[in-house]
C-alpha cells in the first residue's frame, strides 16, 4: 500500500516517506545552525507517522485537502499524537523533547498537563497508546531503527531555565521544514518566489556608500560621526551582549546598523533584526533602511503595515524571517519567543546566528522582564545571537534587578560600545532642564505659560489631561493623542514638522506617543512629571539638531493629579526621589540610579509565572507552553478594545468589510483607522448603539462620534452635544 501525505490538485501524490525524508533534510539543516542536526532530522522523520493510519488514508483521499489539520471535516484524524508516543517509547524521558514538537506541529506546543482548558495536554495524549498500535505494523524500518539523537543542546551549554527555548527552536525547525516541504510539493511556484537575498557583505557596502555622503558640517553631526566610528570599531569584538548608550538625536538608527552589519561579517552571522516598541518608529526606521539597502532586502513585519506596500516576497518572508534585515516590534519578537502557535514559532530558528538590536531598550515591559532577559540570555549563550541594547536612557539590566522576593539575576555583563557615555552626553547637550517643584492646582497657569511661546510642545500622561489643557489653549493649537487613529496622527505629525521647518507658530498638546522616535525639533518643551526615561525622551524633541545657538528649554511640571496607578505611577515616584537627591540630570549615572529606584519599587518581574511554568520542572521536561503563550501579552487586550472610526477613507473600507468579510489586506488597512478604548467606554458606546459589530470587528456606527483634530469624543469634551443621532 502506498501511504499518501499530500494530494495535489492535478492528482499528483506525495508519499508519506517522501514527505518525512524531505522535511528531515530541511529540519536537519535548520537545526544544524545551532549544533543539533540529528535532533532536527529525527523529529522530522517521526512527525507524520500518524499518516500511516488507514483511517487517515481514507480521510485524505476523501477530502483531498493538503492542509488537513485545518479542514472543517468532522472525519479528520489525529495523526500527530502517535509520533509523540513512539518518541517516548523509544527514548524514554528524552523522547518528551520530540513529543512536544511532534504532537504540536499543527495545533501548537501543548502544556504538559492541563492548566487551562484550551487543548489536549501532552501527558494525557501520551496515554493514548491505541493510536500507535493502529500503525505499528505499517511503520517503515528507517523509522523503527532510528537512534536517539546524541548531540547536547547548544553544544552542552544549556541551563535548566533555557531548555524550553531549545525545544522551541527544535519545534520551529520542524514546523518551518514541514511547511516548506509541503509548499514545495503542493505549490512549487510559490517556493520560487521566496527571496534570493544579497549577502551581508553587499549590504554593508551599500551602507558604507550611503554614510560616506554625510558631512560633519555641524557640532551635532561631528558627534554623530564619532558615534558611528566607535560603532565600527567595536564591531570586531566577539558575539555577546552590547549596550549602545547614545543621547536622543545621536544618529543611532544608522550607527547601530553599521555596528550590526560589520559585526555580522566578523562573526559569521546571517541577519540583523531590529525590534522597536512602537509601530510609528518602525515605519520611519524601515523606510530609512529601504532607502539604503533597497526594497527587497528589508522585511518590515508589524500589524499596521500597509498592504499596498507588501510584495509576495515580503509576505513569504514574514512567515519565517529569512530576510537579511528585519524591522519588527517588541510585541512580534517577544510574543513569538513565548508563543505556542505554529505560525508564530515558525520563524524562531532563524534567530540563530543573528544580531538583534533592541531599540529603546528602556521600553522592555517591566512585568515581563525576568522571562525576557532569561530568554535573550539563552539566545546569546546557546544560539550565537548578539544582542544590542540601544537607548538614550539605558536601563540597569546587568547584575541583580529589583529587591525583596521580586529580585532576580539580569544580564551578567554587557560591553558598552561608546567609550565614554558621560562625556558624549555632555558634548551633545542641547537643553537645560528646569524642574518646577510647585504642584499645579489646575492647568490655567500652565496654559498661560504655553501661550507665551511661538513654538512649544507640551506632553502629558493621560488623554484626559491632553484634552483638558488643549481646551484652555487658543484656536489653532494642535491636539495629539491615542484617541486619534494612526492615520490622523501621522498626518498631524507631518504638518507639525512642516510648520517647524517653516518657522511658523505651532503649539502642540500631546500624550507620550510623541516621545520616542518621532523626529521633531521644538525650541521649548513642557513635560508632566513622569518616569525619568520619559522625561529624557521628551527632552529629545527639544533643540534636537542643536541649531538654536543656545540650549533648548525643557520644563518639568507637577500636574494637579498623580499619574495613573501602575508602572506609570511607580516611574513618577522614582523621579520624585531623584529630584529629592538633586540628581535630575541627563547623565548616564543619574539614569542608572533612576532605574535602580524604579525596579526596587516593582512588585513582580514575572507576570507569566515563568519560573513555575517553564523552569521548575525542566529536568523532567514538564512545561506549560500553551498557558504561558496565552498569558504573555505585551498589549493587554483584556483591558482595551479596538474600534474602527470614521476618518478619511475608512467608511469605504468598513463597507468592504461588510461585503467581503475579514481579509488580511483589508484588516491591515483598517488598522490605520483603529482606536483602543477602555472596556467601560466600549460598553457605553455599545449600550447606545454608537458602534456595531461587523464580522467580529467593532466599528463606528454614528455620525459625530469621531471629530477630526480631537479624535473619539468622550464625556469630558461634551460629546453629547456633538452627536448627530
Amino acid at each position: 500500500m502506498e501511504y499518501i501525505a499530500h494530494i495535489r490538485e492535478d492528482g499528483k501524490i506525495q508519499s508519506v516517506e517522501e514527505h518525512l525524508k524531505g522535511t528531515a533534510e530541511l529540519a536537519g539543516k535548520f537545526a544544524k545552525e545551532f549544533g543539533n542536526e540529528d535532533w532536527g532530522r529525527v523529529v522530522a522523520l517521526i512527525h507524520d507517522i500518524g499518516k500511516y493510519n488507514t483511517a487517515f488514508q481514507s480521510y485524505i483521499k476523501a477530502c483531498n485537502d493538503w492542509d488537513e489539520e485545518d479542514s472543517t471535516s468532522s472525519k479528520k484524524v489525529d495523526h500527530s499524537t502517535s509520533g509523540g508516543i513512539l518518541s517516548t517509547k523509544k527514548f524514554g524521558v528524552f523522547g518528551r523533547i520530540l513529543a512536544y514538537c511532534i504532537a504540536g506541529h499543527h495545533s501548537g506546543l501543548p502544556d504538559w498537563n492541563h492548566e487551562l482548558k484550551v487543548g489536549g495536554d501532552l501527558s494525557s495524549r501520551l496515554q493514548k497508546e491505541e493510536l500507535l498500535q493502529l500503525i505499528e505494523k505499517s511503520i517503515p524500518d528507517f523509522i523503527k531503527n532510528l537512534n536517539q539523537p546524541t548531540t547536547l543542546p547548544a553544544g552542552g551549554k544549556i541551563k535548566e531555565e533555557q531548555i524550553h527555548l531549545w525545544i522551541r527552536m527544535l519545534f520551529s525547525s520542524l514546523v518551518d521544514a514541514d511547511f516548506l516541504d509541503t509548499e514545495n510539493f503542493m505549490s512549487p511556484e510559490k517556493g520560487k518566489e521566496r527571496g534570493a537575498y544579497p549577502p551581508i557583505s553587499e549590504l554593508k557596502e551599500k551602507l558604507d556608500t550611503h554614510l560616506s555622503k554625510f558631512k560633519p558640517d555641524s557640532k551635532v553631526n561631528e558627534i554623530r560621526k564619532q558615534i558611528l566610528d566607535e560603532c565600527q570599531q567595536k564591531a570586531a569584538l566577539p558575539s555577546g551582549f552590547f549596550t549602545l548608550t547614545v543621547p536622543t538625536g545621536g544618529g543611532k538608527t544608522l550607527s547601530s546598523m553599521a555596528f550590526a552589519l560589520k559585526h555580522a561579517i566578523q562573526n559569521n552571522k546571517k541577519r540583523v533584526i531590529m525590534a522597536i516598541p512602537y509601530t510609528s518608529i518602525i515605519e520611519q526606521t524601515a523606510e530609512t533602511y529601504r532607502n539604503v539597502f533597497g526594497e527587497n532586502s528589508v522585511l518590515e513585519h508589524h500589524s499596521n503595515l500597509d498592504p499596498d506596500k507588501e510584495t509576495q516576497q515580503s509576505k513569504l518572508a514574514a512567515e519565517n524571517w529569512d530576510a537579511p534585515i528585519i524591522v519588527t516590534t517588541n510585541v512580534q519578537l517577544f510574543e513569538s519567543l513565548f508563543a505556542a502557535k505554529t505560525s508564530s514559532c515558525r520563524k524562531l530558528h532563524n534567530l540563530t546566528n543573528s544580531v538583534i538590536i533592541l531599540d529603546e531598550a528602556q521600553m522592555l515591559p517591566t512585568e515581563y522582564l525576568n522571562p525576557i532577559l532569561s530568554t535573550i540570555k539563552g539566545l546569546v549563550e546557546m544560539f550565537g545571537v548578539t544582542v544590542v541594547l540601544c537607548s538614550a536612557t539605558q536601563p540597569a539590566l546587568c547584575g541583580e534587578i529589583g529587591s525583596g522576593i521580586a529580585k532576580f539575576k539580569g544580564i551578567e555583563n554587557a560591553t558598552e560600545i561608546i567609550s565614554s557615555p558621560k562625556l558624549l552626553e555632555e558634548n551633545l547637550k542641547r537643553t537645560e532642564l528646569n524642574v518646577l517643584t510647585e504642584k499645579l492646582n489646575n492647568y490655567n497657569e500652565l496654559a498661560e505659560s504655553l501661550q507665551a511661546h511661538e513654538q512649544v510642545l507640551c506632553i502629558v500622561n493621560t488623554r484626559k489631561d491632553c484634552r483638558e489643557i488643549h481646551a484652555l489653549m487658543p484656536q489653532g493649537t494642535i491636539h495629539l493623542s491615542a484617541f486619534m487613529c494612526p492615520q490622523e496622527r501621522s498626518r498631524i505629525i507631518s504638518e507639525v514638522k512642516t510648520k517647524l521647518k517653516n518657522k511658523e507658530n505651532v503649539k502642540v498638546i500631546s500624550t507620550q506617543l510623541i516621545e520616542a522616535g518621532v523626529d521633531i525639533d521644538f525650541p521649548v518643551v513642557y513635560r508632566a512629571l513622569a518616569g525619568f526615561d520619559s522625561i529624557t525622551q521628551a527632552a529629545g524633541r527639544c533643540n534636537r539638531e542643536g541649531k538654536l545657538g543656545k540650549f533648548g528649554n525643557v520644563n518639568v511640571f507637577i500636574p494637579p493629579k498623580q499619574a495613573p496607578v501602575g508602572m506609570m505611577r511607580k516611574g513618577e515616584d522614582a523621579s520624585k526621589e531623584l529630584i529629592a537627591m538633586n540628581r535630575m540630570d541627563f547623565s548616564p549615572d543619574s539614569i542608572k540610579t533612576y532605574f535602580e529606584i524604579f525596579y526596587s519599587k516593582t512588585n513582580s518581574f514575572d507576570k507569566i509565572q515563568f519560573n513555575n511554568r517553564l523552569v521548575a520542572n525542566a529536568r523532567h521536561f514538564e512545561f506549560q507552553f500553551r498557558t504561558v503563550a496565552s498569558e504573555f501579552n505585551l498589549i493587554d487586550d483584556k483591558a482595551q478594545k479596538s474600534i474602527i472610526v470614521w476618518y478619511d477613507k475608512s467608511p469605504e473600507l468598513i463597507e468592504l468589510l461588510k461585503n467581503k468579510g475579514v481579509e488580511r489586506w483589508l484588516m491591515r488597512k483598517l488598522q490605520r483607522y483603529s482606536v483602543s478604548i477602555s472596556q467601560n467606554l466600549f460598553k457605553f458606546y455599545q449600550s447606545k448603539n454608537y458602534i456595531e459589530e461587523i464580522h467580529g470587528i467593532w466599528a463606528q456606527n454614528t455620525a459625530g462620534l469621531y471629530k477630526e483634530g480631537i479624535g473619539l469624543l468622550t464625556e469630558e469634551v461634551g460629546w453629547s452635544n456633538e452627536f448627530v443621532v
